[in-house]
C-alpha cells in the first residue's frame, strides 16, 4: 500500500513539473482496503470531426466561415470541351485514312492510265501500218486493220481527254499532303488534351482548322475537283485566319519582354523580306513554268492521237497516197510519247508541289507578321520558341538564321539579297 501511495505521490509531482503536458487518461486506484482514491482530471478523448472542421473555419472574430465546398461547374466545363475535342480528334483521324485510301487510289490510276493509253496508241499505230501493207488485188485484211486502228486511236483520244483533265498524279500529291497535313492537326489536338487545360478558343480555332483543310483538299472528284489548269497560280492556303494567343509573361533582367528584343524583331523582318522576296517568288514562278509546261502536253496529246485516228480512217486512199499512213503510225507514236512525259513525268504533280511549297512559306509570313503586328508582347508567342520553330521549319540553326537580319535594312535592295531562307526544299 506504501509503495501505490508512493507511485500515486510521484506521479503528481511528474504532472506539477510539466504543466503543459496533457494526460489524456484518468488513473484510478483500486482501494480494497477503503484507502483513499488518487484521481487525475479527466480530458475527452474524443474529438469530433464536426468540431474540428468547425474550429478550422471559425475567424478570429469568433465569425463561422462556410467551408469550401468543390466546384462541379467547371469540372463540368472542362469534362465538356474535352468531349468536344476528342470528336473533332475522332473526325481528324478518319479524314486521314480516308485521304491515305484515295491517294493511293488515284495514284494507281495514273500508272494505270498511263500504261493503257500507251498500250493502246501504239497498239493502233501497228494497226496502221500493217492496213497499208499490200497483200494482193483483194487485201482482204485492209478494211479489218483500218478500223480497227481508227476505233483505238478514238478511245485513246477520248481516254486522255478525261485524264488530263482530271489528272490523277495532282491528285495523288494533293491526298498525299492533305494525309500529312491532318495528321499534324491531329497530333495538336491531343497535345492540347494533354496539357489538361482545353478552352473554348482551342475548340473553335480545330474547328476552323478542319474547315479550311477539307477547302484546301477536297475528297470528291466531281464536281468540287480543284481547279488543274488556273489561270493564276496562288500559293495553297489550307489554314484559318491566324488568332494571336495570349502568352505568359517571361522576365528577363526584370524586364517583361516574353522572349522578344529588338535584334529578334529585326531577325524576324529580315526572314519576312527573304521569304517574299525569294522563297515563295521562286516557287510560284516554277508553279507558273510547270502549268504552262502541263497545258502543252495535256494540248498536244489528245491533238496527236486525234490526228492518227483522222489519218488511219483515210489508208487506202488514193489521192491522198501515204499520207494518211504517216498520220497514223508517226501521229500514235508522238501521243504515246507525250502521254509518258506528261504523266509518267506527273508534271501536274510538279506543279501542285510548287504550289503547296509556296503556300508553305507564305503562312510562315503571315505567322511572322501576326506575331510583329501585335504591339503587346505578352500576347506575342514566347519569342525564343518562335525563333526556334523558324530555324527547325527553314531547316536552319539558330546562328544561320541570326544572319537574315540584315536584309531587314532599308538600304537593302530586292537585287541584292542572294540566298533563300528556307534550306529543306
Amino acid at each position: 500500500m506504501a509503495t501505490l501511495q508512493l507511485g500515486s505521490n510521484y506521479l503528481l509531482s511528474s504532472s506539477s513539473f510539466s504543466n503543459q503536458r496533457r494526460i489524456c487518461a484518468s488513473l484510478h486506484v483500486p482501494s480494497p482496503l477503503g484507502a483513499k482514491t488518487i484521481s487525475l482530471p479527466k480530458l475527452p478523448a474524443l474529438i469530433k470531426v464536426e468540431e474540428l472542421g468547425l474550429k478550422e473555419h471559425t475567424n478570429s472574430d469568433g465569425s463561422y466561415t462556410q467551408p469550401h465546398q468543390p466546384m462541379t461547374a467547371d469540372k463540368d466545363d472542362h469534362d465538356r470541351l474535352v468531349a468536344k475535342l476528342l470528336a473533332i480528334a475522332e473526325a481528324v483521324a478518319d479524314r486521314k485514312e480516308m485521304h491515305a485510301i484515295i491517294g493511293a487510289q488515284r495514284n494507281n490510276w495514273n500508272h494505270h492510265f498511263l500504261h493503257s493509253i500507251n498500250s493502246i496508241n501504239l497498239t493502233a499505230s501497228l494497226m496502221a501500218g500493217i492496213s497499208s501493207i499490200p497483200l494482193g488485188e483483194a487485201n482482204p485484211h485492209l478494211l479489218a486493220f483500218k478500223l480497227s486502228s481508227m476505233v483505238l486511236f478514238t478511245a485513246a483520244t477520248g481516254m486522255m481527254l478525261v485524264v488530263n483533265k482530271i489528272q490523277p498524279s495532282q491528285l495523288a500529291e494533293e491526298q498525299r499532303n492533305a494525309t500529312r497535313l491532318w495528321k499534324q492537326l491531329e497530333r495538336s489536338i491531343h497535345a492540347t488534351l494533354a496539357l489538361g487545360a482545353p478552352t473554348e478558343l482551342d475548340v473553335e480555332e480545330a474547328m476552323e482548322k478542319v474547315l479550311a483543310l477539307e477547302k484546301a483538299y477536297p475528297l470528291p472528284l466531281l464536281p468540287g475537283m480543284l481547279e488543274k489548269f488556273p489561270e493564276t497560280v496562288e500559293p495553297t492556303r489550307w489554314w484559318p485566319k491566324l488568332r494571336r494567343k495570349e502568352t505568359r509573361p517571361k522576365y528577363v533582367n526584370g524586364v517583361e519582354s516574353n522572349g522578344w528584343s529588338k535584334e529578334l524583331e529585326e531577325e524576324m523582318k529580315g526572314i519576312l523580306r527573304v521569304l517574299k522576296v525569294k522563297d515563295e517568288e521562286k516557287y510560284v514562278r516554277e508553279g507558273k513554268l510547270a502549268l504552262s509546261i502541263n497545258k502543252t502536253l495535256a494540248t498536244s496529246g489528245p491533238l496527236m492521237a486525234g490526228l492518227a485516228a483522222a489519218g488511219a480512217g483515210l489508208i487506202g486512199s488514193p489521192a491522198l497516197g501515204q499520207l494518211p499512213v504517216l498520220l497514223g503510225v508517226v501521229g500514235g507514236a508522238l501521243a504515246a510519247v507525250v502521254n509518258t512525259l506528261e504523266h509518267g513525268g506527273q508534271v501536274g504533280m510538279v506543279f501542285d508541289m510548287f504550289r503547296n511549297n509556296a503556300g508553305f512559306y507564305r503562312r510562315l509570313q503571315e505567322e511572322i507578321e501576326s506575331n510583329l503586328g501585335e504591339r503587346d508582347l505578352q500576347k506575342r508567342e514566347n519569342g525564343e520558341l518562335f525563333e526556334m520553330k523558324m530555324a527547325l521549319q527553314l531547316g536552319r540553326s539558330l546562328p544561320e538564321l541570326k544572319d537574315l537580319a540584315s536584309y531587314a535594312s532599308p538600304s537593302c535592295n530586292d537585287e541584292d539579297i542572294k540566298e533563300f531562307a528556307g534550306k529543306l526544299f
